[in-house]
């Protein structure tokens, strides 16, 4: 009953204690180094209550043998009183024999007195003791979880560091994904895109501007040209003749018609 007592309690502190720490959500590191120490102080304090249940029992030991030496010694006087009445008796001395008669009796019932409370405390002893086997069985065993919660505790925290940097590598992979169109990359590509076709369209229109530039000043050259030789025939000079070309014909009706 003992042991179920104090074990019961301590088994339901520790798992307040860590159903505590887990409802916190807390760095998984600093609750489970949280958890080992809570788990240290229950076997403290388990250790606090077995040393307590073994100085019980070894005070009902220290009883007990105290009761057995005491029965020992009180046969003994039963013994040496008895004898000394038999020496009395044998001198002819009856009231003496008979005084250490009673003293013997008396012995006696006191030899009894202290067997009976020795024999009444061996089922308590036995019990306790039984008690003390298995509250130091469960303390060996609280220290080996004790061991294999720092080995837990050491294997989780190195997996949720592996975890963290898997995370961190995913998400740095994610956010240069240049298929990704919300990336930081895409929406590079695209900004550069739009500025090359910008510059594309200005080159269109500066080409386009520059043919137009060229063609008036072909058209400025001609009419040049012309103004030129007929300032010549006003003069009465002739005019410098120039290469006719096929585009510069003129049809001979017209000037027929003159």
């Amino acid at each position: 009953m003992a042991k179920q007592s104090i074990f019961g309690r301590i088994s339901q502190l520790a798992k307040a204690n860590i159903n505590a720490l887990l409802d916190q959500a807390e760095d998984p590191q600093k609750m489970l180094d949280q958890m080992v120490r809570d788990y240290k102080a229950n076997i403290t304090e388990a250790e606090s209550a077995v040393a307590q249940t073994i100085g019980n029992l070894r005070m009902l030991e220290d009883d007990y043998n105290e009761d057995v030496k005491n029965a020992q010694d009180w046969g003994s006087k039963a013994l040496a009183a008895s004898r000394k009445a038999d020496e009395f008796r044998s001198a002819g001395n009856p009231a003496d024999a008979q005084k250490f008669d009673n003293l013997a009796k008396v012995a006696l019932q006191r030899q009894i007195s202290s067997e009976n409370e020795a024999r009444a405390a061996q089922p308590n002893i036995a019990a306790q003791t039984d008690v003390v086997d298995k509250l130091k069985t469960g303390l060996q065993q609280m220290n080996g979880k004790l061991s294999e919660l720092a080995s837990k505790r050491n294997e989780l925290i190195a997996r949720s560091k592996t975890a963290a940097a898997q995370s961190q590598v995913h998400d740095a992979l994610k956010s240069i994904d240049i298929m990704d169109p919300t990336s930081e990359v895409s929406r590079f590509e695209e900004k550069i895109r739009r500025e090359e076709a910008k510059v594309r369209g200005q080159n269109e229109l500066a080409a386009s501007s520059l043919d137009a530039q060229f063609n008036s000043l072909e058209d400025l050259g001609e009419q040049t040209e012309v103004e030129a030789r007929l300032a010549a025939l006003k003069a009465g000079g002739s005019p410098a003749p120039a290469a006719i070309t096929a585009a510069d014909h003129i049809d001979e009706a017209e000037f027929d018609s003159l």
